[in-house]
């Protein structure tokens, strides 16, 4: 189980590689146009037989983050096939997630689990867009990351 490392002062639109495997090939690019500070590890890079992904990820945001919703849109060969919207940080004095109240500037360090590894993945191409947003009508978005997924296998 071996993660790759990235802290990058990232160039925007160029594609950084997360890591690969027999069955599974991970890379992201920034959908905007600024520079991030930004790490993401994950482990394993395999999506055969495992019922968890473990994810960590360091950011330096370019805004405080009183208000976070997020909207995740997963694209399978070329075709819609997940759309999902989650307020994480409402303003709320009792938000539950870690980056919530965030100072511009103030480094995030967080680790958690992914668990969409349950899912069969069919062989074949994702695009994965992951988007945050400062307000609930998504007009001041402050993140937007691209990940490509490519399924090299089946895995049922």
């Amino acid at each position: 189980m071996i993660g790759l490392f990235f802290f990058i002062l990232f160039s925007p639109g160029v594609s950084e590689f997360l890591c690969t495997s027999s069955d599974l090939e991970l890379s992201y690019t920034f959908c905007d146009s600024t520079a991030h500070i930004f790490m993401f590890n994950l482990t394993p890079c395999s999506i055969m037989n495992n019922s968890v992904w473990k994810a960590a990820l360091t950011w330096i945001p370019r805004s405080d983050i009183t208000f976070l919703k997020v909207v995740f849109n997963v694209w399978y060969d070329g075709a819609k096939a997940l759309h999902w919207k989650e307020v994480l940080c409402s303003g709320a004095a009792d938000d539950e997630y870690s980056v919530c109240r965030r100072l511009k500037g103030e480094t995030i360090e967080t680790k958690f689990d992914i668990k969409g590894s349950r899912t069969k993945f069919p062989k074949g191409n994702y695009d994965v867009i992951l988007r945050g947003f400062s307000d609930d009508s998504e007009n001041n978005m402050f993140m937007c990351l691209n990940f490509t997924m490519i399924v090299k296998q089946d895995t049922f």
